[in-house]
């Protein structure tokens, strides 16, 4: 088994739809240990099943990053349960609802600062706080999109924090690099998940995203979460500072794949349909 031996933390699993929930699933059944966190009491009730799941029932822990005193209990829970850890996968992201629809200009600092605050600032947070457990050799993993890259529509706020994110791995991977730590990202395709929810038209994007990639659909939180265990095991060992993109080839698009009837007229498909 590819992590047999190993040691991590998920953070931000919602529910078995998740991201999160496909890495710490593929990383499970190649033999690593787990421990995982919930937001609130609310999340604690839905995940205590999935920990019990993922073997880990007496490692649910509590941590909300925008308490930094929660971060700081997590990583004496952490030391006292593990001793030390090989990975960290960080999958949490937020803006308020303002942030996702709109005019972009009208967002208030307030919803700006909270979006960089937890989506972003929250990933070095974590690390700083957790690197004195951080065993040599090891892997800081978290999760962005697209819409940091180019523009996506209803994406607004978030696609700001992705690009932020996107940096910050890069800087934290050339920062962290002479520890033996790596960090990384995956960018994933669009995929029906509770945080996909608050994006506005995201049926659309999925259909526009499975009707344009290479690939001809979209992607799954199984193809995702082995990608992600790849990146945390030692298979990745010379791997670092990338952003690993998970989206069936959407990425390397740089126009519509347009089709020509017998007539020579142009039209996108759409799965077969025209549209």
């Amino acid at each position: 088994m590819l992590m047999k031996g190993k040691k991590g933390i998920v953070l931000g699993i919602a529910n078995k739809k998740s991201i999160a929930y496909g890495i710490a699933k593929a990383c499970r059944d190649q033999g690593a240990e787990l421990a995982i966190t919930y937001l609130n009491e609310r999340f604690e009730k839905k995940l205590a099943p999935i920990a019990e799941e993922l073997g880990c029932a007496e490692r649910l822990y509590p941590c909300d990053v925008s308490k930094p005193e929660e971060i700081k209990a997590l990583r004496e829970s952490l030391e006292r349960d593990f001793g030390q850890i090989d990975f960290i996968v960080h999958s949490i992201a937020f803006a308020p609802k303002e942030g996702l629809s709109g005019h972009f200009t009208d967002i208030s600092k307030e919803a700006f600062n909270v979006a960089m605050d937890i989506s972003v600032y929250s990933l070095i947070e974590v690390t700083r706080e957790l690197k004195p457990i951080l065993s040599d050799k090891s892997a800081v993993l978290t999760l962005t999109y697209y819409g940091g890259v180019k523009y996506i529509p209803n994406y607004n706020l978030m696609g700001v924090a992705k690009a932020a994110l996107e940096m910050t791995v890069k800087y934290m991977a050339e920062d962290l690099g002479r520890d033996g730590i790596r960090v990384n990202a995956i960018s994933a395709g669009p995929i029906k998940t509770l945080a996909a929810a608050g994006i506005g038209d995201f049926s659309f994007m999925l259909k526009w995203n499975a009707a344009h990639a290479p690939l001809k659909r979209n992607i799954t939180i199984e193809e995702v979460g082995n990608s992600g265990m790849y990146l945390v095991s030692d298979l990745s060992s010379a791997v670092t500072g990338e952003i690993h993109y998970v989206d069936g080839g959407f990425n390397i698009m740089g126009m519509p794949a347009v089709e020509f009837d017998e007539n020579g007229k142009p039209h996108i498909a759409w799965n077969g349909e025209d549209r």
